[in-house]
């Protein structure tokens, strides 16, 4: 029982440290005042009921190879999309197309839409989440079947990472 409870500290003092980390990043100051607010706001919030009711958790592994995959994705976009700019032969075959992820990825199409829209070239143009479907703008329509694959990858490493009771991991 101490191991457990050991562990659910530990656990708590990571989100708060964790929170307060974003914190301070979304307000991209490193100030004693912004650390303060950050700590107070991620204590509050981690000892509230704010946000749905569920277990779930954070597993390292898969949130190393997802945050490894989001930023090989802004790299290798960002170099794809300048290429385009420079090169004086336009190659883009625009279009928009539906991706339609499993149900229990519900619970992570925030997070899904802010990192796919994050890479320049592929856009999040809206999301239902009733249905778990995404719709994404493209700048290059031939490589629609590596795009769709690529959300689906991403969608599975977010469950893995961020598991919640819908996921079917439990803590």
């Amino acid at each position: 029982m101490s191991a457990l409870k050991n562990a659910i500290s530990i656990k708590r003092v990571l989100a708060v440290a964790a929170l307060t980390v974003a914190w301070c990043g979304l307000w991209a100051d490193l100030s004693v005042a912004n650390l303060a607010a950050g700590f107070a706001i991620s204590v509050v919030l981690t000892n509230s009921t704010i946000g749905t009711r569920c277990r779930g958790g954070i597993r390292l592994v898969p949130l190393a190879k997802l945050i490894a995959l989001v930023l090989g994705d802004l790299f290798k976009s960002t170099i794809s999309v300048a290429l385009e700019i420079v090169t004086p032969i336009d190659s883009t075959e625009e279009s928009i197309i539906a991706v339609k992820l499993p149900p229990e990825n519900r619970d992570h199409l925030l997070f899904l839409v802010v990192a796919i829209t994050l890479t320049p070239g592929t856009a999040v143009v809206d999301a239902d989440p009733d249905t778990a479907t995404l719709y994404l703008h493209l700048l290059h329509h031939d490589r629609m079947d590596e795009t769709v694959a690529h959300v689906h990858e991403l969608a599975s490493l977010t469950c893995a990472a961020l598991p919640t009771n819908r996921t079917g991991v439990s803590v």
